[in-house]
C-alpha cells in the first residue's frame, strides 16, 4: 500500500510532493496578484525539480546496483557538464571568451580532487567511489559550486563592462593587469562566498541543515550526525572557494590580456545563441499567428459592416 511505512519511515508518493508543491502554488498565486514577476520563474523552477529529480532518482537506482566505478565517474562527468552548461548558457547573462572550457576546467580543479580526497581521508569510504556515498558528497559539490559561479562571473564581467574607464585609467597610469583587477576580484569573490561563510557561521545554532536532519532520520547518531556536517560542510566551502578562484584568474586574464590592455571585446553581453534563436522562432510565431488573426478577424470586420449597412 502507499501509505505502507518503509522501515522507520512513511513511504512517499507524488501526493506528497504535492502537497509541499501547493506552497509554491500559493507563492506563484500572490506573485501574479500583486504582479511582482518572480511567479513564472519560480514555477518554471518547480517543475524541472520534479522533472529533474525523477530522472535523477531513475539513474541513480541504475548506477548504486551496477555498483562499477565507470558508472559513478561517468556521472560525475555528466554532472560537471551539465553544471556547465547551466552556468554558461543559462545563468550567466554576461559571458567571456573561453567561457565554456575554462568553467568546465575550474569544475575539475576543484570539485573532482576534493570529492575524492574527502571521501577518502575525512569520510573513509572504502573504495571511496562507493555509489550510495560518493555520489550525494559530488553532487552537493556541484551544486553548491555552480551558484558561486555564477555570482562570481556576474559580479566580475559586471564591473568590467560596466566600470571600465576606471580600469582603463589604472591601466594608462602604469598600473599592472594584476593590480588594476586586485579590487575586482576581491569584490566578486566576497560576493560569491558570503552565502557559504554565512552557512557556516549559523550552523548548529541558528539552522539544522539538511544532511544532518537526513543522517539523523537514516538512524545516525546525532554525533556522528554532526561530524559527517561538519566535513561536508568543510569539502563544500573549499570547492567553492577553489573554484571561484580558479574562474575568477582565468576571467580576468582572458579580459584584461598579456599587454594590460582592457579587451572589452572579449566580453559578451548579447544573450546565448541557443536563446537568440529560441526567441527569434517565438517572435516568428507570433508575427505569423498575429497576422494571420488580423486577416480573419479583418475580414470578419468588413462583412459585419457590409451586413449593417444592407440592413441600414
Amino acid at each position: 500500500m502507499d501509505d505502507a511505512p518503509e522501515g522507520n519511515h512513511p513511504f512517499l508518493t507524488y501526493g506528497n510532493v504535492g502537497i509541499a508543491a501547493a506552497f509554491v502554488v500559493l507563492d506563484v498565486s500572490v506573485s501574479f496578484v500583486l504582479k511582482l514577476g518572480v511567479g513564472t520563474s519560480l514555477l518554471i523552477s518547480a517543475v524541472r525539480c520534479v522533472i529533474q529529480l525523477s530522472l535523477m532518482g531513475l539513474v541513480l537506482d541504475k548506477i548504486f546496483a551496477t555498483k562499477h566505478p565507470a558508472a559513478v565517474f561517468g556521472l560525475a562527468a555528466l554532472l560537471m557538464l551539465l553544471g556547465t552548461l547551466e552556468t554558461t548558457i543559462d545563468k550567466c547573462k554576461t559571458r567571456f571568451r573561453y567561457m565554456f572550457p575554462s568553467v568546465l576546467f575550474a569544475f575539475v580543479c576543484s570539485v573532482m580532487p576534493i570529492s575524492i580526497i574527502g571521501s577518502i581521508f575525512a569520510i573513509k569510504n572504502v573504495p571511496f567511489w562507493t555509489p550510495d556515498q560518493y555520489v550525494p558528497i559530488l553532487g552537493m559539490l556541484c551544486g553548491t559550486t555552480i551558484s558561486a559561479l555564477v555570482v562570481v562571473i556576474t559580479a566580475t564581467l559586471k564591473e568590467l563592462h560596466d566600470n571600465k574607464d576606471k580600469t582603463e585609467t589604472m591601466l594608462a597610469m602604469g598600473a599592472t593587469r594584476y593590480e588594476a583587477c586586485l579590487p575586482i576580484a576581491k569584490d566578486s569573490l566576497t560576493l560569491a562566498l558570503t552565502p557559504v561563510i554565512n552557512q557556516m557561521s549559523v550552523l548548529g545554532i541558528i539552522s539544522i541543515p539538511g544532511l544532518m536532519s537526513g543522517a539523523i532520520l537514516g538512524g545516525s547518531s546525532v554525533e556522528q550526525a554532526a561530524k559527517l556536517q561538519m566535513i561536508m560542510m568543510f569539502l563544500i566551502a573549499s570547492s567553492t572557494a577553489l573554484a571561484t578562484i580558479v574562474i575568477t584568474v582565468i576571467a580576468l586574464s582572458i579580459v584584461v590580456d598579456p599587454e594590460h590592455r582592457l579587451r572589452s571585446d572579449r566580453i559578451d553581453t548579447r544573450d546565448v545563441a541557443v536563446h537568440r534563436a529560441f526567441f527569434a522562432a517565438v517572435h516568428g510565431i507570433a508575427y505569423e499567428f498575429r497576422r494571420i488573426s488580423d486577416r480573419v478577424f479583418g475580414l470578419k470586420k468588413e462583412d459585419d459592416e457590409e451586413h449593417e449597412r444592407l440592413l441600414g
